[in-house]
């Protein structure tokens, strides 16, 4: 039975394992002139760019979760969700293409950074540092659900 990853099936996974069947190919010492060490190294750098852009929208969703919960102003409301919405799916998009991605997200990384922006966005409403929560409130389900939104501690929709 064959056990590799498909291209299809699981892009990052994929990524990786080729990667690894190239160094040891090149370990074989093949005479030809592939550059094994290179190929191997951008192949891995593929999925590691799948693994960043999935970071990058997880931390977009939380920073915008943290802005709606936290936020005493109305606006710009209506952006943050919109921006949820589609950092959402850009997250699905990622994990959809290669599942084994979901094990290597860092919700607390992911909090972190998007905490500081938060932080930064918030301040010019009048909010402090210390009213955003240095670990992260949400779960990863509820940051990759569509239909789940915190609710604003000041009364606003």
């Amino acid at each position: 039975m064959d056990s590799r990853i498909g291209y299809d099936d699981d892009f990052y996974a994929w990524t990786q394992e080729q990667a690894r069947l190239l160094r040891e190919a090149a370990r074989e010492r093949l005479d030809t002139p592939i550059d094994w060490e290179h190929v191997a190294g951008e192949i891995e750098d593929m999925g590691r760019s799948d693994a960043k852009a999935l970071g990058s929208a997880l931390k977009r969703v939380i920073e915008h979760l943290l802005k709606l919960e936290h936020s005493p102003a109305p606006d710009p409301r209506l952006g943050w969700r919109e921006s949820v919405v589609n950092h959402r799916i850009a997250a699905w998009d990622e994990i959809d293409a290669s599942p084994s991605l979901r094990k290597k997200i860092d919700l607390a990384r992911a909090h972190r950074d998007a905490r500081r922006l938060a932080v930064l966005g918030l301040a010019r409403d009048g909010m402090s540092e210390d009213a955003v929560p240095q670990d992260c409130p949400y779960t990863l389900e509820q940051v990759l659900d569509h239909d789940w939104w915190p609710t604003n501690r000041h009364g606003l929709e």
